[in-house]
């Protein structure tokens, strides 16, 4: 099954968004850092990933900021997918800031838990808590701005 564009995915059964929305970014970058979906919701999405020595700055050495904002923006993107209003068709990433406060090395995982701060006609501002799960501990506080995007014509 295709999974539905941004703007029909407001149609689909909550029960059936999920596995939608992890099937549609699979091929993607979220993909390729083994980044897993675990719920979405109109306003939140959370995701984690289970950290390997790839993933890392270099073999035994700690985790890659590249792999926290994966992340972030990741759970960011699948919440705004899942919360975009009527008449919209998409969304791009505009802007993001991270504020990286913590480390972790293989062995763990990271979760990430993003919600929607403001949901306006042309943007989406959302906010990702990054954890490790050995301990709950934040190790990121990423904000990002969506642009959206009007439904094709």
């Amino acid at each position: 099954m295709t999974p539905p564009s941004a703007a029909r995915l407001r149609l689909v059964p909550a029960d059936e968004r999920l596995s939608l929305i992890s099937d549609r970014h699979r091929s993607g970058l979220p993909g390729l850092l083994g980044i897993e979906l675990v719920s979405v919701e109109a306003g939140r999405a959370e995701a984690r990933v289970a950290l390997h020595e790839r993933l890392m700055q270099a073999a035994g050495d700690p985790l890659h900021a590249g792999t926290v904002l994966a992340l972030a923006d990741s759970s960011c993107g699948w919440g705004c997918f899942a919360s975009l209003p009527e008449g919209v068709g998409g969304f791009t990433t505009a802007e993001v800031k991270a504020n990286l406060v913590a480390t972790t090395r293989a062995g763990d995982t990271l979760i990430g838990v993003a919600t929607m701060v403001h949901g306006g006609r042309t943007t989406q501002v959302w906010d990702s808590t990054v954890r490790r799960a050995s301990d709950g501990r934040a190790i990121a506080h990423f904000r990002c701005t969506q642009y959206l995007l009007a439904e094709a014509r």
